[in-house]
């Protein structure tokens, strides 16, 4: 519950940014971010990317829109216990979708967090 209520609120700020981006003529886009934490980085990538599609599903839902065109989009991590994240503390490589952007840590709790992104367009 944690990480969705952190994705609406992510959705939110880099819904501005994302504006700005090109994209089709007339389409409004936002961006959605999700972090989730597991016990191995296979169980976070997957928690991280079903948040960010439950909060575009949701949005999509709330707004009574059609389905967006999606695109991978780098967001910034979003750690649970400190300010930020040392680039040494990043698992590489990123994982890249056609639709979802993940960048993973090792966390202070949990062996693994990483945050999710996607660009919404519609």
């Amino acid at each position: 519950m944690r990480s969705f209520s952190r994705v609406l609120a992510l959705a939110s700020m880099v819904g501005a940014l994302s504006l700005a981006q090109p994209a089709p003529a007339g389409a409004a886009c936002l961006g959605f971010s999700g972090t989730a934490d597991g016990m191995n980085q296979q169980t976070a990538v997957s928690r991280s990317q079903n948040a960010v599609t439950e909060a575009i599903s949701e949005y999509k839902s709330q707004k009574r829109l059609g389905a967006p065109s999606l695109s991978p989009m780098h967001a910034k991590p979003q750690p649970y216990w400190r300010d930020s994240v040392r680039s040494e503390l990043f698992v590489k490589p990123d994982i890249v979708t056609s639709q979802i952007y993940t960048v993973c840590w090792k966390g202070v709790v949990s062996p693994f967090v990483c945050t999710s992104g996607s660009k919404a367009c519609w």
